[in-house]
């Protein structure tokens, strides 16, 4: 049983949440244990929110046509847990066995932002991931799962009246698979999928009070054409399934270079369905998590606001906590 964090920004930010907990359909529950639990490093419908929420990030300041925005993050999540290894044979316990479990998630993201109209954005986030499992003593250095985002704003911003944007995204699996690893050897940086999501936020300023909220659905598309051994089976294919999430909250402005934002997330995650090459299926259950995060941003030039933010999780299957740091970054060539 291990889980592993994403992260997702609302307004000024917001964190993204891990399930790991997956029941089996197979009479031995070691070997589905072995092909259910969260490996390091795997990824779930967790993720999806991040892509949801990263594109529900500046929902009610696109772009204007023509200019672009280049933006830096970095975060941290730590997920300490324990996970159960136990085998049953003929209705007896042969061997239980609780192992520590400690993950370190390190995300330096860049995002690019481009006003294709005045109220229709383009965008693409590329995540560079470190992990690092201290009771393993597994790690990875990669590129993770790179998405492209719209934004759709259909009517234009009325001061005092709710403004509603549309977004879709699409996350690629250019990320390291869990799925093509070996899984007692090495960690994954990607879910091992395609994504679609889509989904609207809304918000209304109520100086000096900013109300927001947003909902989406995901849809993840099957991984065919697996070769992964796990446990005594070999694993050719995973559904996915879809995810529903939703998130609301408020950000206050303290003065004129600071504001603090405070945001909940729940997210609900339907089963997953794993097939292996004798035709056996092992389902894991759906699941429903939690997240709080508290976001400041703090104004250090005329220009420049830099973000700093912290999550706490509300659920069993939400790391620990999480802080991260955002900031754009400005070059001659992207200024408008």
């Amino acid at each position: 049983m291990n889980r592993w964090f994403v992260r997702g920004f609302i307004l000024v930010s917001t964190a993204a949440l891990f399930p790991d907990m997956v029941l089996a359909q197979d009479g031995n529950v070691d070997k589905a244990r072995e092909a259910l639990a969260k490996q390091e490093g795997d990824e779930d419908s967790s993720k999806q929110l991040e892509e949801v929420f990263q594109a529900a990030e500046k929902n009610y300041s696109l772009q204007k046509k023509g200019t672009h925005a280049l933006n830096y993050s970095f975060d941290y999540s730590y997920t300490g847990d324990q996970r159960l290894d136990l085998a049953i044979t003929n209705g007896s316990v042969r061997n239980l066995d609780v192992v520590p479990s400690a993950t370190h998630n390190f995300t330096n993201s860049f995002s690019y932002d481009y006003g294709l109209l005045d109220n229709v954005t383009i965008g693409t986030r590329i995540p560079l991931v470190v992990k690092y499992d201290t009771e393993d003593e597994l790690s990875v250095y990669d590129v993770g799962d790179v998405s492209f985002t719209g934004r759709w704003q259909p009517f234009a911003y009325v001061p005092g009246k709710m403004s509603t944007t549309f977004f879709g995204t699409l996350t690629t699996k250019t990320g390291v698979s869990p799925y093509e690893i070996d899984i007692k050897e090495q960690l994954s940086t990607g879910s091992g999928y395609y994504s679609l999501g889509g989904g609207a936020s809304l918000s209304k300023v109520l100086d000096p009070v900013v109300v927001f909220g947003s909902v989406s659905a995901t849809y993840n598309l099957p991984a065919k054409d697996l070769n992964q051994v796990r446990g005594a089976r070999l694993l050719v294919e995973v559904e996915p399934g879809f995810g529903l999430s939703g998130s609301a909250g408020f950000a206050y402005s303290l003065s004129y270079d600071v504001s603090l934002s405070i945001s909940a997330q729940l997210s609900y995650s339907d089963q997953t369905v794993l097939t292996f090459s004798n035709g056996e299926q092992a389902v894991a259950q759906d699941q429903m998590t939690g997240f709080l995060s508290m976001s400041l941003g703090t104004r250090v030039s005329e220009t420049t606001i830099v973000n700093t933010s912290l999550g706490i999780g509300l659920t069993q299957d939400a790391p620990d906590f999480s802080v991260g740091v955002s900031l754009p970054i400005n070059f001659s060539g992207l200024k408008e």
